[in-house]
């Protein structure tokens, strides 16, 4: 399948349709590095120099290797061990990364920029133009953005972004040459470079250019205004030749167009020429010329629009000091327009808080406060355009209607110049996106602008420096303060139980627990137990909180926003209620909807962009409960049975067979279930190695507990207990028994209803294991002799030899070693009964272990000797290891320590190379205890500690056992006494 890269915005990789999970941070700053040089070598020591800088590690060179064979697993997993690798070479003493203008975004960028340079020389300026929008096109943001900021200071990163802006250059000026409806195509993205580069004389002398080219004179001579000043306050120097000339055109173009037209009025566009410190205009060299004054409009009026503040306002602490922050302190005038933008999803509070907060602030502001309702998201759709918006401040100022100028421009211009030199406070709330308040920014410092939307305001954040702040629910502790301010603190404080149940039930969404408070209100006597019920029973339903629409009402609030949405977006949010776990990826989505995942990505964004989904880490999407219950609702009422049937079983294949393919990377050679092929729709991502598996393992373990649990109470129960019986290893090895014990059981109990043996066999036989961790040796005993019968019921002989290995490795830990070894013999009969070598091996190992517990050492050697010879002949690694670490323990107890850390080094050393994190820590112990036995302490607790560390991030139970080892040897790290 086809390798993609992509460097120019976040570092990527694809195989196929499928997204590469990249490795840790400085293994994807490595790839990085190579693609900006990709076709040519880079030393090792520049990659050295790029990653750490001056102060590199002693085993930096080490790293980068172990790093590179990291990355040629991941972009080739079939490759042989000393196989040649298609994509990474090593010569010239370094590396080269070898892909082509079809394999990564940089090189297509590149080859654009030549053809657009050819077209350009050969007098070709539209089709110039059009190949350098094609080429900026690419860029999803700064080069090699997700790696560190130190990293990305490195020349190789920066000089990516210096071409960026280089070709946004060269886009305006031929855009400038051509005219026509180029310009405003450039003028988008030349916006986002300007607001990146705001003292960049040339890109912001070409933005004016543009704007003016496009009918935006006013905006132009506004940047302008702002570049000066800023390059005087920042820098102390006025403008450069190259700015100067561009004010000058866009001056010579702006008085050739208000002579031929009427006069205007008195806006600051009305004869397009900026005005002096006097009145008078400037004429090309700066200098005031004599020309008439355009007749003054006096502002009779100090606009007070605020609506009323709530007088129950609870909380939002933090977000209010982010917003006031943005204030200069005292009395101090701020030296640009402030613009905080506000999101989030409907209900949230987001006009509730932009009120309040300009309420407390308003007195900063003496020449006044705007406020308009945009209607942005009415389910009339009665959107209030920038120009009726407009009007209306300027009718706020007094401004009489005779005095109004016509058209749009013109309108604008005056309210700019209205606010000009003034300091009032402008809120703009419910707004569609950043084109409906564009023209509603002041144009001089002063003023601060709060703008509310159920949408991401990405275009003002980019183009107008908006500080965005993202609304979320609220805290326990406000939602909690929320219902004592509506209801009363003693009515709350006398059943605290239910108001808990209340709050969890709103989901601490301010909307919801405002209709469930004004309901408690309503009703005095009603016990608030008997409210917290009512929610319980409308579970899936949002008629609990319904109220007077739409104020009231989270149904009709959540509809303003999905009526917005496409078709294609629409669908998927209401699939996306049929997701059992609070977030899930784009795969998972994919899998509901039955599509590529390049399909679904503009339509999660769609969604994001609505705040009907939250992106809370990139690529896992999550959803509000009470916009899932809506989702749910709408799926109900438009989707028929048959088509959520199909969605909810892709997107139980597409977990079931994750599960299974994550399953397969960390444990090859163990026997496994054999999965029926996944219905078409259905993506599987692709997991290279044993990080990625335990990374997405790890990352959806709640989201596949979630899905056992649905399919055996709303499905048919076949994946969920084999989505259980996948899933048993992982869980194991993370200690996670309780978790084992819980998804298990349910699984068996779905079996049983389906009447299907081998599902029952494997859920008994993972049960057992379980109970017997946590010391349960009756419920263990009862489970395992089932799973024994079980399997011998279907002819599973596999199946039977891991339960008598299940019975041994209990029997070993009661002391029972005759046992253990009697059941070993009948595992390793049934393997060789089967062909199965592989197991063969590792009950070998597993009758040396035993050995060493009865003190039989000279046997024990013997046998993880065999084993170790078979596994190396198999080529199974793990295997290896295990036999390895057995011999290092054997030897430990021969008081050999020397050939005991030996050995553990061969065991250490395959476990780092599968990344198998949990036998690693487990190794590391092992050497531990062979430097304590050899009276070497400092050395006992270097090797505990690095295995503690392991424990405890992937928080495994065994960590609190080690951690009090370490303390009672004396040497732990402060860190290590908790």
């Amino acid at each position: 399948m086809r390798t993609r890269f992509a460097v120019l915005g976040p570092v990527r990789a694809w195989r196929g349709d499928t997204e590469l999970v990249l490795g840790p941070p400085k293994e994807r700053a490595l790839l990085a590095l190579l693609l900006t040089a990709a076709g040519h070598p880079v030393a090792v020591h520049e990659i050295v120099d790029a990653i750490w800088g001056q102060d590199p590690p002693d085993t930096a060179v080490n790293v980068v290797q172990r790093h590179i064979g990291a990355l040629r697993r991941l972009l080739e997993p079939d490759l042989p061990a000393r196989g040649e690798s298609r994509w990474l070479v090593r010569g010239s003493g370094g590396y080269r990364l070898d892909v082509d203008a079809d394999s990564l975004d940089l090189l297509r960028f590149r080859a654009l920029r030549r053809q657009a340079d050819q077209a350009a020389r050969d007098g070709q300026p539209a089709a110039a133009t059009e190949l350098l929008m094609e080429a900026l096109a690419l860029w999803r943001g700064p080069a090699a953005s997700g790696i560190s900021a130190e990293v990305r200071s490195h020349p190789s990163f920066t000089a990516l972004d210096d071409e960026h802006l280089a070709a946004v250059k060269e886009a305006a000026e031929l855009a400038l040459e051509t005219g026509g409806g180029l310009g405003a195509r450039v003028l988008v993205t030349l916006r986002q470079a300007a607001a990146q580069h705001p003292l960049d004389e040339g890109l912001q002398a070409r933005l004016i250019l543009v704007l003016a080219a496009t009918g935006h004179q006013a905006e132009a001579l506004d940047v302008h205004r702002t570049v000066r000043t800023r390059l005087a306050d920042e820098l102390g120097v006025q403008p450069g030749p190259e700015l100067q000339a561009a004010h000058q055109r866009v001056l010579g173009r702006t008085a050739t167009r208000s002579a031929a037209a009427e006069p205007a009025g008195p806006a600051e566009g009305a004869d397009g020429q900026d005005e002096g410190p006097d009145g008078q205009a400037e004429g090309p060299d700066g200098q005031a010329e004599a020309v008439p004054a355009p007749p003054a409009v006096a502002v009779t009026v100090r606009p007070a629009q605020l609506p009323v503040d709530l007088a129950a306002f609870t909380g939002r602490r933090s977000e209010l000091a982010r917003v006031r922050d943005l204030l200069p302190t005292g009395d101090e005038q701020p030296s640009t327009v402030v613009i905080s933008a506000i999101g989030g999803m409907a209900g949230v509070g987001k006009t509730t808080l932009a009120v309040h907060w300009a309420h407390s602030v308003a007195d900063r502001f003496p020449d006044g406060q705007l406020y308009v309702n945009l209607r942005g998201f009415h389910p009339t759709g009665s959107l209030m355009s920038a120009a009726e918006a407009i009007r209306s401040f300027l009718d706020a100022f007094g401004v009489p209607a005779q005095r109004l100028p016509a058209g749009l421009d013109a309108q604008a211009a005056l309210y700019r110049s209205l606010l000009a030199d003034r300091r009032v406070l402008i809120v703009l709330d419910n707004a569609r996106d950043t084109e409906h308040v564009r023209p509603l920014l002041p144009g001089a410092p002063g003023c601060m602008v709060v703008v509310t939307s159920r949408n991401q305001l990405y275009g003002l954040v980019a183009g107008e420096g908006a500080h965005f702040l993202s609304l979320d629910v609220l805290s326990d502790a406000d939602a909690h303060a929320f219902l004592s301010r509506r209801l009363g603190a003693e009515r709350v404080a006398r059943e605290p139980d239910a108001v808990a149940e209340i709050i969890a039930l709103c989901g601490r969404l301010p909307l919801a627990l405002a209709v469930v408070g004004a309901r408690a209100v309503v009703n005095p006597t009603f016990p608030l137990a008997s409210v917290a019920e009512e929610l319980r029973d409308s579970e899936d339903s949002l008629d609990a909180f319904t109220g007077e629409a739409p104020v009231a009402d989270a149904r009709s609030a959540f509809s303003w926003s999905y009526q917005l949405l496409t078709p294609a977006a629409a669908r998927v949010f209401r699939l996306l209620a049929l997701h059992p776990g609070p977030d899930c990826s784009v795969a998972a989505v994919a899998s509901l909807a039955g599509q590529r995942v390049g399909q679904v990505r503009p339509l999660l964004a769609e969604l994001v962009r609505a705040h009907l989904l939250t992106e809370p880490v990139p690529g896992r999407y999550g959803c509000h409960e009470l916009l899932r219950a809506y989702a749910g609702e709408l799926g109900r009422a438009q989707d028929g049975t048959q088509d959520l049937d199909a969605a909810r079983r892709r997107l139980l294949g597409h977990y079931l067979h994750t599960v299974h393919a994550a399953d397969t990377v960390i444990a090859p050679t163990r026997e496994r279930l054999r999965l029926r092929p996944h219905l078409t729709g259905v993506t599987v991502p692709r997991l290279p190695d044993r990080a990625a598996a335990n990374g997405w393992l790890e990352t959806n373990r709640s989201v596949v507990l979630a899905a056992i649990e649905q399919d055996a109470r709303d499905g048919s129960g076949e994946f969920s207990w084999q989505m259980a019986a996948t899933l048993d290893l992982y869980l194991d090895r993370a200690g996670r028994w309780q978790e084992q014990l819980s998804a298990q059981a349910t699984a068996l109990g779905a079996a049983q209803r389906l009447g299907d043996i081998r599902g029952q066999a494997h859920g008994h036989k993972a049960l057992g294991f379980a109970n017997g961790r946590l010391d349960r040796w009756d419920e263990a005993d009862a489970h395992l002799a089932r799973a024994l019968e079980l399997f011998g019921e279907t002819g599973d002989a596999m199946g039977q030899g891991r339960v008598h290995r299940h019975f041994a490795y209990l029997a070993n830990r009661r002391g029972w070693h005759a046992e253990a070894l009697r059941h070993y013999a009948d595992a390793s009969t049934l393997y060789r009964a089967v062909g199965w070598h592989s197991g063969e091996a590792y009950v070998a190992n597993e009758v040396g272990w035993t050995h060493i517990l009865t003190g039989a050492y000279e046997d024990a050697l013997k046998e993880c000797a065999r084993a170790l010879a078979a596994h190396q002949v198999s080529g199974d690694r793990n295997g290896a290891a295990s036999a390895w670490d057995s011999l290092g323990y054997a030897h430990h107890h021969l008081h050999a320590h020397a050939r005991a850390l030996e050995c553990y080094e061969q065991a250490l050393l395959l476990y780092r190379e599968s990344r198998d994190r949990y036998l690693e820590a487990d190794t590391l112990v092992h050497i531990g205890d062979t430097h304590r036995a050899a009276h070497d302490d400092a050395r006992a607790a270097l090797a505990w500690r690095e295995a503690l560390g392991i424990l405890d991030e992937i928080d495994h139970p065994e960590a609190a056992d080690l951690r009090a080892r370490l303390n009672e040897l004396g040497t732990a790290d402060p860190a290590v006494r908790q």
